[in-house]
């Protein structure tokens, strides 16, 4: 039942009484979901931003340290696990050496590949960060409880799982950017 009160359901109402017939069923979910990101996303760039960081710098990290040890990787391989462009990538990895949280070194192989490695002080960044994004997401999502945390997170997925059927399987990078 709709909730003439709560401002989303006001929405699908409103539409509802101008076009009676049409189908605003999406509204209670679509609307909520996109708000759900915006304030979760605006959170998230306000909590790294008091940590002297950016989204991308923790994707960066994030994906050299989740690669475990010697938490290093090819600037291919962080391009396709960040899920943007090669230019973007290394656009990323210059800024992140240039502060001294990644060094960057050519293979003696012969082969053109770079390795990009956490330094001591991107390590204890990305520690950091982990610590203080993924405390902060669990405070903002406490009043749900255990059950109702799985059972979002198993909607949201198979929500997302029909959208790259029906959409293509496009890249997010962050909230509301298609990676190129």
């Amino acid at each position: 039942m709709l909730d003439p009160h709560d401002p989303v359901d006001a929405i699908a109402l409103a539409w509802a009484n101008e076009r009676p017939g049409t189908a605003v069923g999406s509204i209670g979910i679509v609307t909520r979901v996109w708000h759900a990101a915006k304030l979760l996303g605006e959170d998230r760039r306000r909590t790294l931003a008091a940590a002297g960081a950016d989204a991308a710098v923790l994707d960066l990290l994030s994906v050299l340290r989740r690669s475990g040890e010697p938490y290093r990787l090819t600037t291919r391989e962080l391009a396709e696990a960040t899920m943007i462009t090669a230019g973007a990538i290394s656009q990323r990895i210059a800024r992140a050496e240039r502060d001294g949280l990644v060094t960057r070194t050519a293979r003696v192989d012969g082969s053109r590949k770079v390795d990009v490695e956490l330094t001591a002080a991107g390590h204890a960044l990305v520690e950091e960060l982990v610590d203080r994004v993924l405390g902060r997401e669990a405070e903002l999502i406490d009043h749900l409880d255990a059950d109702q945390q799985r059972q979002l997170a198993e909607l949201l997925r198979r929500l997302l799982d029909g959208l790259d059927r029906k959409l293509g399987n496009q890249k997010i990078s962050q909230v509301g950017d298609i990676a190129e």
